[in-house]
């Protein structure tokens, strides 16, 4: 019979539970069935320069958290990244965004700010909210260890890895003794 290496199998079980996650926040409920949610599943050499792009942002920001958690990506397996193309409006004209209107929205010049562009639609944060949760439950009901971490999407769109997403938030997942992820200094 042969053996099979548990680390190796974690690894390829993470890398499952991954997709899944990315499924889950793909089926999730959208506002008015309208998709605008990207998913991405990152690993290898890749998550690591998403880890080197936040150890980057944590110098010119004087910021430890981002170093923090880019630890937390190095010593991850995989980071999900979800996002969502929050500049198109949705069009329910409810003033979420700070217009009157979703034409006046629309009609809007956008504007890269520190992290993200906006403004952003109201439903469409929405939808990524929804997303997000479905995704980490997916990873719960796997019992793998994540969190969601606003600083991995930052930089991940910071390196151009998103497409389409003007707001976009990391899901580093790993299955370690001890959850990596919380009780952190």
């Amino acid at each position: 019979m042969p053996i099979v290496d548990a680390g190796s199998s974690e690894v390829e079980g993470l890398l499952n539970v991954a997709r899944l996650m990315m499924v889950s926040a793909r089926t999730a409920p959208k506002s008015g069935g309208k998709d605008d949610v990207e998913t991405l599943m990152v690993f290898g050499e890749e998550k690591d320069q998403i880890a080197d792009e936040m150890e980057k942002m944590a110098i010119e920001r004087n910021a430890k958290g981002f170093s923090r958690d880019g630890k937390n990506v190095k010593d991850s397996v995989a980071v999900v990244l979800i996002g969502v193309e929050g500049t198109k409006s949705f069009g329910m004209d409810c003033g979420g965004c700070g217009f009157k209107t979703c034409n006046e929205f629309e009609e809007t010049a956008r504007r890269k700010g520190r992290d993200f562009t906006g403004p952003n639609c109201v439903f469409k944060s929405l939808d990524l909210g929804i997303a997000l949760g479905s995704a980490v439950k997916t990873a719960m009901d796997h019992n793998v260890d994540n969190r969601i971490m606003y600083r991995i999407g930052t930089a991940a769109i910071r390196l151009g890895l998103t497409k389409k997403s003007s707001v976009a938030m990391g899901i580093p997942i790993s299955a370690k003794g001890k959850s990596i992820y919380f009780d952190r200094p």
